[in-house]
């Protein structure tokens, strides 16, 4: 899934794609069927990038990339409306790792509606550039190369002391 340059921003709500920056902040765009603009300033309004937010763990963090692409495979993903002890039973399901005591249902629900909104857009099945393995090169045949005649460069001539006036 290729997240890059998709953002949450702090009091807004929804998810934003950044579409340009000016010296004073962001362009975004919403994910929503309205596509409303907005100019992000980077002095007032805090962004996150979605591909590089983490869950807190109870040994490490998990990826927001990684718990998207377990709730891809989940069999029903609950609305961000239901109860807390709905979404914390699907969170052990996608996320067994998560610190319970750390992990909100405010942020349960958060992420389920961001998973909803992302779910039907095109980036969801693209694969990160970030995380995409490397084509293989193929193998260059080894051909041994004459040896090229280097042409010496002239030198340069050597300048004459000032004469010394007696």
């Amino acid at each position: 899934m290729n997240l890059q340059g998709i953002v949450a921003v702090s009091g807004k709500p929804g998810l934003w794609r950044a579409l340009a920056q000016n010296k004073t902040g962001y362009v975004l765009e919403s994910l929503d069927a309205q596509k409303t603009k907005l100019v992000a300033n980077l002095s007032t309004a805090k962004l996150a990038a979605l591909s590089e937010i983490t869950i807190f763990g109870t040994e490490d963090d998990i990826r927001l990339t990684d718990v998207f692409e377990q709730m891809k495979s989940a069999s029903k993903v609950p609305d961000a409306k239901a109860d807390g002890k709905t979404l914390r039973a699907f969170f052990y399901e996608v996320a067994p790792e998560h610190d319970e005591e750390k992990v909100y249902a405010s942020d349960m629900k958060k992420i389920i509606s961001w998973f909803h909104l992302l779910k039907e857009l095109p980036l969801f099945d693209e694969v990160d550039p970030t995380q995409a393995p490397a084509p293989e090169a193929p193998v260059a045949e080894v051909v041994a190369a004459e040896p090229e005649l280097v042409a010496e460069a002239p030198k340069a001539k050597a300048k004459k002391a000032p004469a010394k006036k007696a």
